[in-house]
């Protein structure tokens, strides 16, 4: 969640409810994942922009939920962010099971309802926060750059699954869409959130997963 410029902002929406997933362990969630997020203090109607790094199905499945039947978008006031072509490579992907499942449930319904905005990979969001191309997990990924007071965070999306890749950028995730791009991307930006002293949110990591990339000398390390 971020609160910036007067907007509340959801960022990549995780696995949703009641989806039929082909990994057994995403299949048929039943989370109180919209709980928290109202214990936190944002009930769905308070959100005003959904963003998504990406359109992977754990990045988009609480885009929506079930209700008598239909799918209809969680957050009815928002305006949900697709990068434009990140949405013109998914789109032509139906014939792939593992991406018809959520394109249908998850993506389609938006467009749909006509709450899709598609946005450019560096697009400004609001003040303070803007879109960076970040290729390489898919084609169009994007990450989150935040600024205020001074000071940077970026909201990783998938350039990093885990705190390992920081150290060594050129072990891959078997998800990635092209490895060469993905470990390209990696490795400048790595340098350049060691360089500026950037926080780093990573979308993966486990918690603590905000910290600080240092530069060793000879590798990274992330620091919490």
């Amino acid at each position: 969640m971020i609160e910036a410029g007067g907007k509340v902002i959801v960022v990549d929406t995780c696995l949703g409810n009641d989806k039929t997933r082909i990994f057994p362990h995403w299949n048929q969630l039943q989370t109180d994942f919209m709980d928290k997020m109202r214990a936190a203090g944002y009930p769905p109607e308070a959100v005003d922009y959904v963003l998504c790094t990406h359109m992977h199905t754990d990045h988009v499945g609480w885009n929506t939920m079930l209700v008598d039947g239909e799918w209809v978008p969680t957050f009815p006031k928002a305006r949900y962010l697709f990068g434009r072509e990140e949405w013109d490579y998914t789109k032509e992907q139906m014939d792939n099971p593992m991406m018809a499942e959520f394109i249908v449930d998850s993506l389609q319904p938006i467009v749909d309802a006509d709450l899709a905005d598609f946005v450019e990979m560096d697009a400004d969001i609001c003040d303070g926060v803007r879109l960076i191309p970040t290729p390489g997990h898919t084609p169009r990924h994007v990450s989150v750059v935040l600024e205020s007071g001074g000071e940077k965070a970026v909201i990783t999306g998938d350039i990093m699954h885990h705190p390992c890749q920081v150290t060594q950028p050129r072990w891959k995730c078997d998800f990635d869409w092209q490895r060469e791009p993905a470990e390209e991307t990696r490795e400048t930006m790595l340098k350049q959130f060691a360089e500026e002293g950037t926080l780093v949110f990573g979308t993966h990591f486990a918690t603590p997963s905000a910290g600080r990339v240092i530069d060793k000398d000879d590798h990274y390390r992330f620091e919490v």
